[in-house]
C-alpha cells in the first residue's frame, strides 16, 4: 500500500518551504547563506558584472627574501561565488556545491548546503541524490522536524525493507520532538486551545505516517498499533482506510467493512485525505464478496453515518447534573470501564488531582503526589483520584498509555466547575463529612509534600 499521494504532497511541500530560499540568489537583502549583498550600481560598467561582490586579495609578489605563501581561501567568499556563478542554472548549482563541500568539507554552512541541494536535486528529480544528501542534513541538524519528514518520504519513496525501517526511524524522531513539546513553547500568537489542537493534529499525522509505513513491510501489528492511535487521536478517514486494507489483506472482511465504510462516511481531514471514490470501489468490492450483491450497502453506509456522527445524549454529556455535594458526583474513567462513584466514598478522606494533559505543573507534581500516595498505601480509607479537566478528552487515553498519573484517574465531570478549579494542578482533601479541608493551587516542591501530607493527617483524625 502506497502512503497517500496528497499526504506526502503536503509534508514534502512543509519540509521544503525553507529551503526554497537557500537556493535563492538573495534572501531579504542577504544572501541565502547569510552574506550580505553590496548595494546595485545603477549604471555598472560591462566588465563590473564579471566581478565578485568581496574583492579577492591577490597574493604578493615574490621577493628576494623568497617566494611567499598564497593566502588561504576564504570559505564564506568562495561559497558566494559558487552560488552567484552558477546563476539560474540548477545543475551548475549543485556542481558548485559539492565542489564546495570537497574544498571544505567542515564548513560551518554545510547544513544549510545540504538542504539547499536536496531542493536542487528533487528539481532536478535525481531522487536519490536527494535523499543522500537529506540524510547528511538530517546527521548535521537531527532536532530539525522537517529535515526528518523529508527523509522519511524519500526514503519511503525508494522503497525495501532497509528503507522503510529507516523512514520508521526517523518518524519516531519527530513524534518524540512533538510529544515533547510543552505548552511553555506555545507561540504567543496561539491560544492554548489553538496550541493543543496542532499539537493533537501532529501527532494524529505522525501515527498515521508511521501506520502506513510499518504496513508496506507487511508489520501489521504494529502497524494497527500507530494507525489505532491516530484514530483515537483524532478520528479520521486516512487511517480507517489503511486499517481496512489490512483486514482485507489478513481475510477478515467483516473488519474490512466496517472500516470502509467508516472512512466514507468521515469527513477529510487535513493530513489525512482519502480518495473517497477509491474507498467506494473497495468498499463495494468487499460488500459484494461477502453479500453476492450490493443489496443493503446503501442502509449500511447511512446506519454507519448516524452512527459516527450521532450526537452525545443529555444525560451522557452531563451525568452529574444537579448534583449538591461532592459524593452526589459520578466519574467516568478514561479507559471506559466501570465509573468511579462519590458515594461509595463517603466517610472517607478524598485527596482530588484536577490535572491535564497540556499541563506541565501537573507533570512536576506527579513524583511529589505519588510520594505523599506511598505514605498512606496501607491506608484503605484514604482515596486519591486524579481528575482529568481536559477539554478534547481524545487525548487522555493515548497519554495515559505512555505516563502515569497518581491515583485512580477519572473525569472530573464537572466536579471542577463545582469546586471552583481555576488554575491546573489544583489539590484538594475532603475529609470523612465531604468539607474541604485542603486547597493548593499550583506546586511548591519546597513544601508540597509536607503540606500535603500533614492536611491528609488532620483530615483523617477523628472528630
Amino acid at each position: 500500500m502506497r502512503p497517500n499521494s496528497t499526504l506526502t504532497r503536503a509534508l514534502l511541500a512543509a519540509a521544503l518551504f525553507s529551503a526554497a530560499c537557500l537556493i535563492a540568489s538573495t534572501c531579504n537583502g542577504s544572501s541565502a547563506f547569510g552574506f550580505q549583498q553590496e548595494p546595485q550600481q545603477s549604471s555598472p560598467p560591462a566588465k563590473a558584472a564579471s566581478k565578485t561582490t568581496t574583492p579577492i586579495q591577490k597574493s604578493p609578489p615574490a621577493t628576494t627574501a623568497g617566494t611567499r605563501q598564497p593566502a588561504a581561501p576564504d570559505p564564506e567568499t568562495e561559497l558566494q561565488m559558487a552560488i552567484e556563478s552558477a546563476g539560474t542554472d540548477r545543475a551548475a548549482f549543485v556542481r558548485n556545491l559539492e565542489d564546495y563541500l570537497k574544498r571544505f568539507p567542515d564548513s560551518p554552512r554545510n547544513a544549510a548546503i545540504y538542504r539547499a541541494l536536496v531542493e536542487a536535486e528533487l528539481q532536478l528529480h535525481e531522487s536519490e541524490k536527494a535523499l543522500q544528501y537529506a540524510e547528511l542534513a538530517v546527521k548535521a541538524s537531527p532536532d530539525d522536524t522537517s529535515l526528518l519528514l523529508l527523509a522519511a518520504n524519500l526514503l519511503e519513496e525508494q522503497g525495501g525493507d532497509e528503507n522503510l525501517q529507516r523512514a520508521i526511524g526517523y518518524v519516531g524522531q519527530v513524534l518524540v520532538i512533538v510529544e515533547k513539546t510543552t505548552i511553555d513553547d506555545k507561540p504567543a500568537r496561539d491560544s492554548e486551545a489553538e496550541w493543543r489542537a496542532q499539537q493533537n493534529g501532529a501527532e494524529m499525522t505522525l501515527h498515521l505516517m508511521r501506520g502506513k509505513y510499518q504496513s508496506e513491510r507487511h508489520a501489521y501489528d504494529a502497524a494497527i498499533s500507530d494507525l489505532q492511535t491516530s484514530y483515537k487521536l483524532s478520528p479520521n478517514p486516512a487511517a480507517a482506510m489503511e486499517l481496512g486494507e489490512i483486514a482485507e489483506l489478513q481475510k477478515k472482511p467483516d473488519q474490512a467493512i466496517e472500516q470502509y465504510l467508516i472512512a466514507f462516511v468521515l469527513p477529510s481531514q487535513e493530513g489525512a485525505t482519502v480518495d473517497r471514490a477509491e474507498v467506494r470501489k473497495k468498499l463495494g468490492n468487499m460488500w459484494q464478496q461477502a453479500h453476492g450483491s450490493q443489496t443493503g450497502l446503501g442502509e449500511r453506509i447511512l446506519e454507519t453515518y448516524d452512527r459516527i456522527n450521532q450526537q452525545p445524549k443529555s444525560s451522557e454529556a452531563d451525568p452529574n447534573k444537579g448534583a449538591k455535594d461532592p459524593f452526589s458526583f459520578v466519574l467516568r474513567r478514561p479507559d471506559g470501564s466501570g465509573s468511579v462513584k462519590m458515594a461509595d466514598q463517603r466517610g472517607k478522606v478524598v485527596v482530588l488531582d484536577f490535572w491535564a494533559t497540556w499541563c506541565t505543573p501537573c507533570r512536576q507534581s506527579e513524583p511529589m503526589l505519588e510520594q505523599v500516595g506511598k505514605m498512606f498505601a496501607s491506608s484503605s480509607d484514604i482515596v486519591f483520584l486524579a481528575l482529568n479537566s481536559e477539554e478534547d478528552r481524545t487525548r487522555v487515553a493515548p497519554y495515559l498509555a505512555k505516563e502515569k498519573v497518581a491515583g485512580t484517574p477519572v473525569f472530573a465531570d464537572g466536579m471542577d466547575e463545582f469546586m471552583d478549579v481555576r488554575s491546573l494542578p489544583t489539590i484538594i482533601v475532603l475529609d470523612r463529612d465531604g468539607k474541604i479541608s485542603y486547597r493548593s493551587e499550583g506546586v511548591d516542591p519546597d513544601t508540597f509534600v509536607a503540606s500535603l501530607a500533614q492536611a491528609i493527617l488532620l483530615a483523617a483524625k477523628p472528630k
